[in-house]
């Protein structure tokens, strides 16, 4: 997701496709039902008055429950809408206890709901602040100085009290980021450069000088909740087997239509119902463990800092900016679980992404998920080749799945959903070749520099 580095040419670029209807901007709204009337703008502790069009994430105490999207001329007439649409629209065990409770009036007291999976975060989450362990935060940036601010900016309000931030500048143009970091937030953040091209470069740049017990990773297109971090600590804390975590992502904006495509095709967000993955006690998944996608994104996750350094950080044959596209977070996750871990998702730590404006964009962006995905896949077995087998077996039924879900994907009519898919299939039939046209260029420069 993050632009670490040049772009390799993307085989067999796609053709335009046919106009749509023009698209009506979305203002992205963060609301509380135990907050009526309050309104937030993505990873800010400001209060916003909107109007118009908005997609909102609905929360309760804190705990996301899902998107809801609305119109209204005004903030009153959008929470009662937004409120209605909640108990109506979301399906979360949190959102049945609301629609039991009734419906609650725009701007009247703070109802006192006391659903307990959301009391059980609340109390994890004081946990988490009373016990803090050391986390470092590493956000590799390319080229990108002003999202690099406002990300920086979010980070720097968490309520977390434990943390440092370390910028990982990855074969910059020019010095603007590293200015930035030393003129504007001086010893509040750390600057380190990674010449390189190659998000997983980015990461184990930073991994080398990070300090804390845990190593927290987003991008420099993101906003972060300053719950984030809490969140984050509370899962590991809940059991020593958890690796890694992995987190909430919804967008940060939605002002073209092809940031409105992303989302209708499946966007990052992962679901509202924290998770727990192992080889101990598998899912129902024909493909468990090599659908390492479905466990999170790169923009949002983090590890056991000495469990990061035990498998050898990233492979920088993978990630952005190699030949790759992408396949580096996927790598570490599926690396965590067949070394015997544990990999949790929370939802309550969440990250806001900012997608892609272009069509153009979009299209690169989709062809590079499918050839992470390839690269993962060829990446996982290089590592771990006793998990062949495991692959084998699993093939024929993971084929039906992933195609059945994928026609649940592509909603009729909708060209966007159709090209998307068709460009991530194209990316995954070329993401072997990547990685392994990625490890001949990495052999090549160390038989140059020895």
């Amino acid at each position: 997701m993050n632009a670490a580095g040049p772009r390799f040419p993307t085989p067999g670029a796609a053709a335009s496709v046919p106009a749509a209807p023009p698209y009506t901007p979305a203002r992205i709204v963060d609301i509380d039902l135990a907050e009526p009337g309050e309104f937030r703008p993505p990873g800010s502790l400001e209060r916003i008055r909107p109007e118009g069009r908005v997609l909102a994430l609905v929360r309760l105490h804190g705990h996301p429950l899902g998107m809801v999207s609305t119109t209204g001329t005004g903030p009153v007439e959008l929470w009662q809408s937004l409120a209605n649409a909640s108990h109506r629209e979301l399906t979360t065990p949190v959102s049945r206890h609301l629609a039991a409770d009734g419906p609650r009036t725009a701007y009247g007291d703070s109802p006192s709901w006391d659903e307990p999976a959301a009391l059980h975060c609340q109390a994890a989450r004081l946990r988490a602040l009373q016990e803090a362990t050391d986390i470092s935060v590493i956000v590799a940036t390319h080229n990108r100085p002003e999202q690099l601010r406002q990300c920086l900016d979010s980070l720097l309000q968490m309520e977390y009290p434990r943390f440092e931030v370390i910028v990982v500048d990855n074969a910059p143009a020019d010095g603007a980021a590293e200015q930035l970091v030393h003129e504007v937030y001086g010893r509040r953040v750390r600057y380190v450069r990674e010449p390189v091209a190659g998000l997983a470069r980015a990461h184990n740049r930073g991994l080398a000088v990070a300090r804390g017990r845990i190593a927290a990773f987003t991008d420099d297109d993101t906003l972060v909740d300053s719950r984030w971090l809490t969140e984050l600590a509370a899962a590991f804390a809940s059991d020593r087997r958890i690796g890694c975590v992995t987190g909430l992502i919804v967008p940060a904006e939605l002002q073209t239509g092809a940031q409105a495509a992303l989302e209708r095709h499946g966007g990052f967000a992962k679901g509202y119902t924290p998770r727990t993955w192992s080889l101990h006690n598998p899912p129902d998944d024909p493909l468990f463990p090599f659908t390492a996608g479905r466990f999170g994104s790169g923009a949002n996750m983090a590890f056991r800092t000495d469990l990061l350094h035990a498998i050898g950080g990233f492979d920088p044959a993978t990630g952005t900016g190699t030949p790759a596209h992408g396949g580096d977070d996927l790598l570490a996750f599926f690396r965590v679980l067949v070394g015997g871990h544990t990999l949790a998702y929370q939802p309550g730590a969440i990250v806001w992404h900012r997608h892609h404006r272009t069509e153009d964009a979009l299209k690169t962006q989709a062809f590079g998920y499918g050839a992470g995905l390839g690269a993962y896949l060829t990446g996982a077995l290089a590592h771990e080749p006793r998990m062949l087998p495991a692959l084998l077996r699993r093939l024929p039924g993971g084929i039906r799945y992933a195609a059945t879900k994928a026609r649940g994907r592509t909603e009729p009519g909708d060209r966007w959903s159709r090209r998307l898919a068709f460009l991530e299939i194209k990316g995954l039939l070329y993401g072997p070749l990547g990685y392994l046209l990625s490890r001949g260029l990495r052999r090549q420069a160390s038989g140059r520099s020895s």
